[in-house]
This record gives C-alpha cells, sequence and structure tokens, in this order.
C-alpha cells in the first residue's frame, strides 16, 4: 500500500512534466488532447458568437443599414457553420468525452492514442480552412449549403467550405470508432455494462451515431463538389438532377446530428442530477436504453425537415408520427431527472444552476419540436423564426449549458483549481435570463410570419428583435464571465481534493488533477452506478474498503 501511494506521489499530473509546444502538439495522452479541444472549441465559440452579434446587430433596425445584403447571408453563414461542425458537434464529446471516458470506465488512456491525437489534427485542419474561406469572403449559402444554389450559383468559397466541413467529419468519425472500442474492450473488472456511468452510455449511442451517419453527409458535400467541379447534373434540374435528393442526404445525416449534440448533454445532465441530489439516478436502466432508442430512431425522421418539399404526404404523415415517437425517450430523460430530485436535499452548486438551465430550456425546446411535427403547423412556420427560436432552445440553450454545467462540475477534476462560487452562479443566472430574452420573442415574431433568413423586414416586426438583441447583450455578458473567472481560477483558484463534489464515479478516486496514467494499479469495481452507500469516496460510504485506490486515502492510511 505505501508503494502505490508512494508511486503516485511522485508521478506528476498529466499537466505536469515537459510543457513545451511540441510535447503537447505530439502528446497522446488523452486528457491533454481533451484540453487541447477545450482551447480550439472556445475560440471557434468566439468566432461563431462574433458573427451571430453582428446579425443581431443588424436586424436592430428593419432596414439594412449595417451590413449589405450579401454581407449578412455571409454573416449568418459562418455563424451557423462554425458554430454546428466546430463548436456544437465536437463540442461535449471530444473535451468532456475525451478527459472523461477513460477515467470512467478504469482505463489508463482511449483504444487508439494516436488516432485520437489525429482527429484534432483532422479538426484543426477542417477549422483552419473555414478561417482561411471566411477571410476570402466567406460563403452565402446557409450552413445547410442547399441545392442548386450552392452546387451551381453559389460563389467557388462553397468548394473550401465543404472542404472544411469534409475534414471536420472525418474527425468526429474517429473520435466515435474510440469511444466505441474503448468502452467495449478496456472497462475495468467489476464495470459491467449496467455499472457504467449514463454519461459514457449517452457517448456510446452518439458515437454509433458519428460512426454511420457522418459517411452520408461527407458523400453529400462530395456530390456538390463534383457538380461544380464537373458540371454534373446530380443536384441541378436544369441538366437533369434533382435538388431535393440533396436535402435527403443532408438531413439523413443532420437530424442525428441534433443528437450528436444533444445526447452527450443528456449523459452530462445524468452526472450532475445524481451529484447535487445525493440520489441514484431514478430509471438507470430506462435512461441507459432512452439513449441507444435516441440513436435508433433519429434515422427515421429526417423528413420532418421537408414537409413543404416535393415528398408525398403519406410520406409527410409517416415523418410526422416518427417525430412523436422519437420525443418518447427524450421525454422519458426528463421525467426520470425530475423524479430523481423530487424530495432530494439538493445542493444549488454552479454545476446544479447549469443542470436546471438545461431542463427549462430544452423542455421549451422540445415541446416546439413536437409541434413543428405537425404538418399543418409545419406548413405555416415553415423558414420562419419559429424555427430559428426551436433550434436554439435544443442546439445552444440546452447543449450550451449542459457544455458548461459538465465544464464547471470537471473543473476541479481537469486542473485542480476551485473556481469562485458566486460569479459562477451569476452567469448561470444570466445565461438563461438572457437566452429567453433573446429567443423567445423569435417564436412569436416567427408565428406571426417573420421568415428567417431576411435582411430587411416590416417595421411592426421590430419590438421583438429589439428585444432579441438586448437579450443577446445579456447572453453574451453571461458566457463571458466563465471564460474570465475560470482562466483566473487556473493560477488564483483553491486547490481541489479529489472529490470536491462528494460524488460517485471511479474518475473521483484519481488525484485532482489525474496522472499521465490515470490509474498505477487496474481498479476492480464493486458497487453499482450511483450508489453513494457503496461508494468507497463518499463520505456516507458504508465503511468497505475502497476497491479502486484512492491514492490520497492510501497514504492516511499508512
Amino acid at each position: 500500500m505505501n508503494r502505490i501511494a508512494t508511486a503516485a506521489s511522485e508521478e506528476p499530473s498529466y499537466l505536469g512534466g515537459e510543457h513545451s509546444i511540441k510535447s503537447w502538439l505530439l502528446t497522446k495522452d488523452h486528457k491533454r488532447i481533451a484540453v487541447l479541444y477545450l482551447i480550439s472549441v472556445t475560440l471557434f465559440f468566439i468566432v461563431g458568437g462574433i458573427a451571430a452579434l453582428l446579425v443581431r446587430l443588424e436586424l436592430l433596425t428593419p432596414a439594412g443599414d449595417l451590413l449589405t445584403a450579401d454581407g449578412y447571408n455571409r454573416a449568418f453563414t459562418v455563424h451557423g457553420i462554425v458554430m454546428i461542425f466546430f463548436f456544437l458537434i465536437p463540442g461535449i464529446p471530444a473535451v468532456l468525452g475525451n478527459f472523461l471516458i477513460p477515467l470512467m470506465i478504469g482505463a489508463r488512456d482511449l483504444a487508439f492514442p494516436r488516432i485520437n491525437l489525429l482527429s484534432w489534427y483532422l479538426y484543426i485542419v477542417g477549422g483552419l480552412i473555414a478561417v482561411v474561406t471566411i477571410l476570402l469572403g466567406g460563403v452565402d449559402t446557409g450552413w445547410t449549403f442547399y441545392t442548386p444554389y450552392s452546387s451551381v450559383y453559389a460563389n467557388g468559397a462553397v468548394v473550401l467550405t465543404g472542404l472544411a466541413a469534409f475534414v471536420a467529419g472525418f474527425s468526429s468519425i474517429l473520435t466515435g470508432l474510440n469511444f466505441i472500442v474503448t468502452i467495449h474492450k478496456m472497462r475495468a473488472p467489476g464495470m459491467t455494462w449496467f455499472r457504467l456511468p449514463l454519461f459514457v452510455w449517452a457517448h456510446y449511442a452518439t458515437s454509433l451515431i458519428q460512426m454511420l451517419a457522418t459517411p452520408v453527409v461527407a458523400l453529400a458535400i462530395l456530390l456538390v463538389v463534383i457538380e461544380r467541379a464537373f458540371g454534373f447534373g446530380i443536384f441541378d434540374p436544369a441538366v437533369g438532377g434533382d435538388p431535393v435528393l440533396f436535402q435527403h442526404l443532408f438531413w439523413f445525416y443532420s437530424h442525428p446530428a441534433v443528437y450528436i449534440m444533444l445526447l452527450p448533454g443528456m449523459g452530462v445532465m445524468s452526472e450532475l442530477m445524481a451529484a447535487f441530489s445525493r440520489r441514484r439516478v431514478f430509471g438507470y436502466h430506462i435512461i441507459a436504453f432512452s439513449s441507444l432508442a435516441i440513436a435508433a430512431l433519429g434515422f427515421l425522421v429526417w423528413g420532418h425537415h421537408m414537409f413543404v418539399s416535393s415528398q408525398s404526404p403519406y410520406a409527410g404523415l409517416v415523418f410526422s408520427i416518427l417525430t412523436m415517437m422519437v420525443a418518447a425517450p427524450s421525454a422519458i430523460k426528463v421525467f426520470n431527472w425530475t423524479a430523481t430530485l423530487h424530495k432530494a436535499e439538493v445542493r444549488f452548486d454552479a454545476p446544479m444552476l447549469y443542470a436546471l438551465g438545461f431542463l427549462g430550456l430544452f423542455l421549451i425546446g422540445g415541446l416546439t419540436g413536437v409541434m413543428l411535427g405537425t404538418l399543418g403547423l409545419d406548413v405555416h412556420v415553415h423558414d420562419t423564426y419559429f424555427v430559428v427560436a426551436h433550434f436554439h432552445y435544443v442546439m445552444v440553450g440546452a447543449v450550451v449549458m449542459a457544455f458548461l454545467g459538465g465544464l464547471h462540475f470537471w473543473w476541479p477534476k481537469m486542473f485542480g483549481r476551485m473556481y469562485p462560487q458566486l460569479p459562477a452562479r451569476i452567469s448561470a443566472v444570466l445565461i438563461f435570463i438572457g437566452f429567453n430574452a433573446t429567443f423567445f420573442p423569435q417564436f412569436v415574431v416567427g408565428y406571426l410570419g417573420m421568415p428567417r433568413r431576411y435582411w430587411e423586414y416590416v417595421p411592426e416586426f421590430q419590438i421583438y428583435h429589439v428585444m432579441s438583441t438586448m437579450g443577446s447583450f445579456v447572453l453574451g455578458v453571461g458566457y463571458l464571465l466563465p471564460l474570465i473567472y475560470l482562466l483566473w481560477s487556473l493560477r488564483y483558484g483553491e486547490k481541489a481534493s479529489e472529490n470536491p463534489w462528494d460524488a460517485v464515479g471511479v474518475e473521483w478516486l484519481t488525484p485532482s488533477p489525474p496522472t499521465s496514467h490515470n490509474f498505477h494499479e487496474t481498479p476492480t469495481v464493486v458497487w453499482e452506478a450511483y450508489e453513494h452507500e457503496m461508494f468507497p469516496g463518499s463520505e456516507v460510504a458504508s465503511g468497505r474498503p475502497a476497491a479502486v485506490p484512492s491514492h490520497s486515502r492510501l497514504a492516511e492510511a499508512d
């Protein structure tokens, strides 16, 4: 026992050791790669946020008096492409998933460390191509690249932008492959499938989508490039192509992609609900299987984006019914999280405030999604700001809340420092208020008939856009605060203990921050998931010996 404690105290954390740029750029440590992703997605979030600010400032007045019409199209395209392909899709899996999955299952690293590093490089290459495209003037197709405009008429930057998304897609595929193999083959002894944290279940389901759906959008983008380069009649109706074919290919990926963004956030929610209610997650097995159900059903509902296209009303009816079905496993999660909190002594630390914010925003986004799955209503509000509001409530409101909640929860584990609670709580509240002030008025103006992507609009809609723009400033302050106090905490924050939240999970039995190889001895898991009374790291544990070596406690025992 003394040998283990001594080895743990002598080995530096993954943040220690060699600090050269080369050592970081060539690292195969999943934790360092997660930090590289964290820096990268933060930079892209800032770029996408600046583009969003330009859009909101332009819409402050009915007349187009800040940007030209073409400049406005390019601004919302940059915002959509950067936020979706370079922040929302890679955000939680690449940062939190990369860092935590090996720790949570008792592994020393991911199954393919070199491929993990390659996936980050592919992401960076794709991002740099996107940045070059922006510097060259950008593209004006919107993030959906709808044909035949993108394949025939738009400027040449479509090829570069498509290449950026194409390369980033391979990064997503490799990450999903790595997670699947790691979860299957590298679980610690005793870590059965139904002892896995729900965070891992969510990433497993997400990885299946990444592996199966991403090649389809890669093919669609490649066909757009081929049509532009060689004039083949793939999507252009003038030469015998079918533009609706692109919509089928694009949405077959892009609706499952919604769950690539959302499912990992749901996994974060399960961890936060268990930790701050001090309860086992209600209906663990049902939540685990609901993640797989969402992944499977997500492949069957792409047609609800095409109710006003040329598809038959019978196909529309089927897709409408399937849309209602895919809402069921999501609703199960919400009900089970609520049941977990029922009569619990909840701690309202900053991560929990973000979790509650997620619940509120996801509830609104989910209910309006069911509304949009109804044919009659969708025909009325299709391509209006109602759709914009729904999309942002789910993709930005819920997903970013989950990302920030998870980041605040595991920040002490990642960097070994605590952050100040007061500004963290304030930021969570500001983001919730600012987000609703920004996007709820868009439900109203969309229902009244305001089309999305319009540069100018009739004056009677101005009040709603003024409310949205003012709310976006509050939202921006809420997003800026964590950047300030989290960076501050790296130098001045109080040193974190192994388990500052008194949470459960193998990752909380490693030092903060963890050592390079995570574990000196292969851990053995003998407790059920979220079983506080049996977990050796919990203050309410029953006194049983720790099944996983806890370095500081071993040292104290000696």
